[in-house]
């Protein structure tokens, strides 16, 4: 889900591991046990990981899924799917064909490169020699979101679309409350959506707004669960692709080569407490820095309020205000 979230200068770690191996004078020392030696061995190994300055910034690998999987997904009227195989066939191609690192470089050439979404999209079809295994006839509305990802995928859609033999037309709709009215109702028949943020909207809409979490970091059961919240409203849903628009947390690319860090595993293994840069609000969020805390056992000694994967954000990192920021997976500028 979008949470966007603020200089965190690094400090030793010594004095902490010596007040943890003191003890009265005159008293025995109780035995250690395996796992203290362990945990003792691990605090050992990590550094005081300052932040490094540089040009470019890479996102650490969420290996442990902190983060619910929003996937790019084909959303699709129920109606539309039973009736036009040939819909499913072409938009599970271009679902294929997309990966993060493919969706950051469709966001720079629109948002950095200024490149139109439509010629984005032409490219990108000719590039991947993509082509629909099934045609069909007939009228077709690809809706989408007001942002230009979201715009772009949607020309992708429609590209394929009108390869396979449909008439199609791309209409701008807005926000997610609006535009799955109009899916459900068939004035529009696609929309590209994101699999952890529509499979949540979907099951507030069904079962209240304190609803238990059904989005989880593994797409395959994210994905389950949409299916079924789909089904009871009036919708249907294609392959999820592998292409991510979600929270992430990146560092310099000097920063990953200077420590060896691909991953937050890595970093909580490598790095003892660092400085974090990201929205007001991270300090207090379950996918922020608790989430960092809790799931991965990374210690923080210093968070900088900034903005939500931002230019605010990306700048600190880059000049070394902060070892670690919380951007966002597919911008255009992690090319």
């Amino acid at each position: 889900m979008h949470i966007r979230q603020g200089l965190l200068a690094a400090s030793a770690i010594a004095a902490l591991a010596l007040a943890g191996c003191s003890s009265n004078s005159g008293e025995e020392t109780a035995p250690t046990s395996a796992s203290s030696t362990a945990e003792t061995s691990a605090s050992a190994t990590a550094q005081a990981c300052l932040p490094v300055p540089g040009d470019t910034i890479v996102v650490l690998a969420d290996d442990k899924l902190l983060q619910n999987s929003d996937n790019l997904i084909p959303a699709i009227n129920a109606a539309t799917y039973d009736a036009q195989p040939a819909v499913v066939e072409a938009l599970n191609v271009v679902s294929g064909a997309l990966d993060t690192d493919t969706l950051v470089a469709l966001n720079k050439a629109v948002d950095i490169d200024r490149e139109t979404s439509e010629d984005v999209a032409a490219q990108f079809i000719a590039d991947n020699s993509l082509t629909a295994p099934e045609t069909g006839t007939g009228s077709l509305v690809v809706g989408t979101a007001n942002f230009s990802e979201n715009i772009t995928v949607g020309e992708i859609y429609a590209t394929i679309l009108t390869d396979a033999g449909f008439d199609v037309e791309v209409r701008s709709i807005g926000s997610r409350e609006t535009y799955m009215p109009a899916l459900t109702s068939g004035e529009v028949d696609i929309v590209p959506e994101y699999a952890a943020t529509a499979a949540e909207f979907l099951n507030k809409q069904e079962n209240g707004a304190d609803a238990e979490t059904v989005a989880t970091g593994d797409i395959a059961v994210t994905s389950a669960a949409l299916m079924t919240l789909g089904e009871a409203t009036g919708l249907m849903f294609g392959e999820a692709s592998a292409a991510q628009d979600q929270n992430a947390f990146a560092v310099t690319t000097a920063f990953a080569e200077q420590y060896g860090v691909s991953t937050l595993s890595e970093l909580a293994e490598v790095c003892g407490a660092i400085s974090l840069g990201g929205p007001p609000e991270c300090p207090e969020r379950p996918y922020c820095q608790p989430g960092l805390e809790e799931t991965y056992g990374l210690e923080f000694n210093d968070f900088q309020s900034l903005d939500a994967g931002g230019p605010l954000t990306k700048t600190a990192i880059q000049e070394g205000q902060v070892a670690l920021g919380l951007v966002f997976s597919s911008d255009g500028g992690l090319a």
